[in-house]
């Protein structure tokens, strides 16, 4: 049997930044084989650095990159494309499936269900902070753009530093009002945590502190100072027995900021099960587990109500008895 191949689309209008994400997770793969899907080759900027040159057959509609990471053009079949990757040995770790500045991210992932073996894990919509609501206006254009947007489970309002302190926090204000179901973020796409799209690789490595939060440092692009990243990651121990389906259904809750989660744990009987929280949803599966257990959330350090994780994790410990 097939595993899953876990698949996030991103979209946006032209210009909102989506190869400049693409090459940013690339970059911040850690070990991960990626799997990019495009139209075209021409409709990506893969940064040559990631591409490899030793091998790979672009006429045959596959770029190998770095890293074991691959670029594949689907044209009309992305149902073909994306069973054929799930078929591949070794098999890619995620796929990234980047629409043109047209599309709109619902018809394509309504298309990608159709695959045999694929978990739309979510969409991801970048937008340029400088242009959103022109464009979102716009006699033309207006309607697509307002479509995108509304497909978004991630809303990624890109490059915030084109627009000053308060007209980004209303237009951030602005689209988490016409957007109440996607998680809203004004942020640089290359400072975006790599997990948060990704996913973590792996076992959860404990830290030397039971309860953590540290901020994700912002990607160098160059020797200006780069600003204080937006995001904190926090780390709790969770012990065995621990409901990680309670726990999934209560990280959900937009009042808690939480934008991703991964943790794991034995059940009850000693089972190690894993939790994955992303887009708005989870799912609890069987997971060997080594070591400790662990929760770990990625949200914005504005939003993230670590108070209330850490009391909801209590609560669920408190109930064990």
């Amino acid at each position: 049997m097939v595993d899953a191949l876990p698949t996030v689309v991103i979209g946006g209008y032209l210009g909102a930044g989506k190869t400049t994400l693409v090459n940013h997770l690339l970059r911040h793969a850690g070990g991960r084989r990626i799997a990019v899907l495009v139209n075209d080759f021409g409709d990506i900027a893969i940064d040559a650095e990631l591409i490899d040159a030793t091998s790979g057959d672009a006429s045959a509609g596959v770029l190998s990159l770095s890293g074991g990471c691959l670029c594949c053009s689907f044209g009309d079949d992305l149902v073909g494309t994306l069973n054929g990757l799930a078929q591949r040995q070794p098999a890619p770790d995620l796929c990234l499936i980047e629409l043109s500045g047209v599309a709109l991210p619902a018809a394509v992932v309504r298309t990608a269900r159709l695959a045999l073996a694929v978990d739309i894990v979510g969409t991801l919509v970048l937008a340029d902070a400088s242009a959103i609501r022109a464009q979102a206006s716009d006699r033309y254009v207006g309607d697509t753009v307002r479509q995108q947007l509304a497909d978004a489970d991630w809303l990624l309002l890109n490059k915030p530093d084109l627009l000053p302190g308060a007209a980004l926090q209303s237009c951030t204000d602005w689209l988490a009002g016409m957007l109440p179901g996607a998680r809203v973020m004004a942020a640089a796409a290359n400072d975006l945590p790599a997990e948060l799209v990704l996913g973590w690789q792996g076992e959860l490595e404990a830290p030397e502190a039971a309860d953590t939060m540290v901020a994700f440092a912002p990607h160098p692009i160059g020797p200006r100072k780069q600003p204080v990243s937006p995001f904190d990651s926090v780390s709790l121990a969770l012990p065995d027995g621990i409901d990680l389906s309670a726990l999934g259904r209560r990280l959900v809750d937009p009042a808690l900021g939480v934008l991703r989660a991964k943790a794991l744990a034995r059940d009850a009987q000693g089972r190690g099960q894993l939790l994955q929280v992303a887009a708005g949803r989870w799912a609890v599966t069987a997971q060997p587990l080594r070591g400790a257990g662990r929760l770990v959330v990625i949200g914005l350090r504005e939003r993230l109500v670590l108070a209330s994780v850490q009391a909801l994790v209590q609560a669920l410990v408190q109930s064990l008895g």
